[in-house]
């Protein structure tokens, strides 16, 4: 990443992170496993700027640990006083540029102009999904589940806290989904048990020591470890995975075939796929017609930036 940002948990404003080096944490907490523990909200630009890094560590390191995605709470409402005049943020309109400017530099497209004519009011409905689609399916679904919100939100331009959007993106993500109901997931998710279980994962990232988005919490097993605030280049988590696993080996796993990839994220942006397969912006294309059937995949252009879908989803 070009930028040590965070989305500030008390401000909701994207900036700067002050926290430039890796912080080194205790947790009293029992775990038998080494733990990843990912804080994030649907409404963080610099999460979806992440998601390229992210997807990597995941796909190459993800065998080291346990991966857990935590809901932060960004925007709970937006109230009637400046919110941050140090950084110009006095209304919702003011988000767009900020938004815009961490698309322009992160290379992952950003709309923005919601925040002027469809305000998103709270990023909670989104996050209390998660943790119902995370209760009644998989963390693994609820996790996929977050991927849609953000690119309907950031790419796509819909407000993610509309009742009637979000019920038609739980519809898009279960299209072939019978065991699962929607109906279910939306009413946990507006229920006493469905907010009780959004406050466990706030009640996790204050034990954490949280204050802004992205965070990474690295736990080894004696439940010490590391915190990385901000975005940070791939680097930074492999290093801190060596120093946590200092008596063994750390090996990543090969990068995955390009067909695969594609089925298990079936909208890929440029920078994700380059930053993946070590690539050059121009040379993508012919990347994709090189291991792909081109009947596989479509190519579109949104704000500039190329992004593939698999046909076959």
């Amino acid at each position: 990443m070009e930028k040590n940002m965070v989305c500030d948990i008390y401000s909701g404003v994207c900036k700067p992170s002050d926290a430039n080096k890796v912080e080194t944490i205790n947790l009293n907490t029992n775990s038998a496993k080494q733990t990843l523990y990912y804080v994030t909200d649907p409404m963080c630009s610099h999460c979806w700027a992440f998601e390229p890094t992210l997807n990597k560590l995941l796909v190459q390191y993800g065998h080291l640990f346990n991966f857990q995605m935590v809901m932060g709470g960004l925007l709970e409402e937006w109230g009637d006083g400046p919110i941050d005049p140090v950084n110009g943020i006095f209304k919702p309109a003011d988000v767009t540029p900020h938004w815009q400017e961490v698309g322009q530099y992160s290379r992952m497209p950003i709309d923005g102009t919601i925040m002027e004519l469809d305000p998103v009011q709270s990023s909670y409905p989104a996050s209390r999904i998660y943790k119902a689609i995370q209760h009644l399916d998989s963390p693994t679904s609820a996790i996929k589940f977050i991927r849609l919100v953000r690119e309907s939100l950031f790419v796509f331009n819909q407000n993610i806290s509309d009742e009637h959007i979000l019920k038609s993106l739980l519809q898009q993500f279960y299209k072939n989904e019978t065991t699962v109901r929607v109906e279910d997931i939306l009413a946990l998710s507006n229920s006493d048990k469905g907010k009780k279980l959004l406050l466990e994962d706030f009640d996790l990232i204050h034990k954490l020591g949280v204050r802004g988005f992205p965070t990474i919490v690295l736990l080894n097993n004696d439940n010490r470890g590391t915190k990385i605030v901000g975005a940070r280049e791939l680097s930074v988590y492999v290093d801190t995975l060596k120093n946590l696993n200092k008596s063994s080996e750390i090996v990543p796993k090969p990068l995955p075939d390009l067909s695969l990839y594609l089925n298990s994220h079936p909208r890929l942006f440029s920078k994700e796929i380059e930053v993946m397969y070590n690539l050059q912006k121009e040379n993508v294309p012919e990347f994709m017609q090189q291991y792909l059937n081109h009947s596989n995949y479509t190519t579109q252009n949104i704000l500039g930036e190329n992004y593939y879908e698999s046909v076959l989803n």
